[in-house]
């Protein structure tokens, strides 16, 4: 009797095992396929595991994020609450407005969405800056806070006209993880999706190991030539984000001004924290936080990331001679790679 049970065991146990072979056999041989190119004013890369092409679904996304968030895009629904115009946000907005909200109470409005005339008056914008005095800053912050915003019956309601939305700071983040999501739907495993640097990592990279990703040195490069790295994170089923001053900037009469602003002060900050990176469950969550820690500076950005263990972050400064100096959260020493 136990010979027959085992032997009826034996033979469900076959199949099974068969099974499992070829499952493990196709994934070995299903290729990675690599794409790129432009969208939101950046570069884009896609790295996944697939029998197929996947790029029209993937521009797809695009284009109906692109008619959502975009400010460059006089038709998208962020342009026409801008504009003041009647129109019913989408799933994609409201996704990304509910939690610029959250984030913006929890970083006690370092990350707003209101910032964009400041941003506009410094040239970082999606509008034409204008002559920026102290004047025109104390105006614009008469229309910047958060709180002067609100989502009622599914509409954006301004307690200001001239509100103006800008969404850039945490929207690319989001695009990865919708990207990431159009992926996932096909049953895509492992994958890399890159956004301006704003990076979903899922399973593992064709060399059958975490994504390896670098985080530059923040040396001053408006052109994006310099490729230094400070140091190379390995990752996997997270999003990371990283936000600096040292790309997106100009001089003006010997003096820098940087494209982060402080929605409490109008002004860019200025500050030794060159550049922050964020690990999160999502890349929306960590591009928000990235932007949020530029603002704080090193000392409040530090105490937000260890009382927050559902993040980790990698924070490089100016010490007080000039040099590059790094710290970053307990939970973060994992990702960096030991062969760097």
């Amino acid at each position: 009797m136990n010979t027959k049970n085992s032997k009826t065991k034996l033979l469900w146990l076959i199949p099974l095992v068969l099974g499992t072979i070829y499952i493990i056999r196709r994934e070995q041989q299903t290729p990675y396929n690599s794409i790129e190119g432009l969208i939101f004013g950046t570069v884009y890369h896609v790295t996944y595991q697939y029998d197929g092409d996947l790029k029209p679904e993937i521009e797809k996304a695009f284009k109906t994020f692109d008619g959502s968030l975009s400010t460059f895009n006089d038709t998208s629904v962020i342009s026409k609450i801008n504009q003041n115009k009647e129109v019913v946000p989408d799933s994609f907005f409201l996704n990304v407005y509910n939690r610029s909200m959250e984030i913006s109470k929890e970083t006690d409005g370092a990350f707003d969405i209101t910032v964009a005339p400041l941003v506009n008056a410094w040239g970082f914008g999606f509008k034409k800056n204008q002559q920026v005095d102290s004047l025109t800053i104390d105006s614009l912050l008469q229309i910047t806070g958060y709180e002067k915003i609100s989502l009622a019956q599914g509409k954006i309601i301004k307690k200001d006209a001239r509100i103006m939305l800008d969404c850039s700071a945490i929207a690319k983040g989001y695009a990865s993880d919708v990207i990431a999501g159009v992926l996932q739907r096909h049953g895509v495993k492992n994958f890399m999706v890159e956004i301006g640097g704003e990076i979903v990592a899922r399973g593992h990279n064709p060399e059958k190991a975490a994504w390896r990703i670098g985080v530059n040195k923040p040396v001053d490069d408006s052109l994006s030539m310099n490729q230094e790295l400070q140091t190379i994170l390995q990752l996997t089923d997270v999003g990371m984000a990283t936000s600096g001053n040292y790309r997106n900037f100009y001089y003006k009469e010997g003096k820098k001004y940087a494209h982060t602003i402080n929605p409490k002060t109008g002004y860019p900050v200025q500050h030794n924290l060159l550049s922050t990176t964020v690990v999160a469950k999502d890349c929306m969550t960590a591009d928000a936080l990235a932007t949020a820690f530029m603002v704080m500076g090193l000392e409040k950005a530090e105490a937000f990331a260890n009382a927050h263990p559902e993040i980790e972050a990698y924070f490089i400064y100016s010490d007080e001679k000039g040099n590059f100096q790094n710290y970053f959260t307990k939970g973060m020493k994992k990702y960096i790679a030991e062969k760097q």
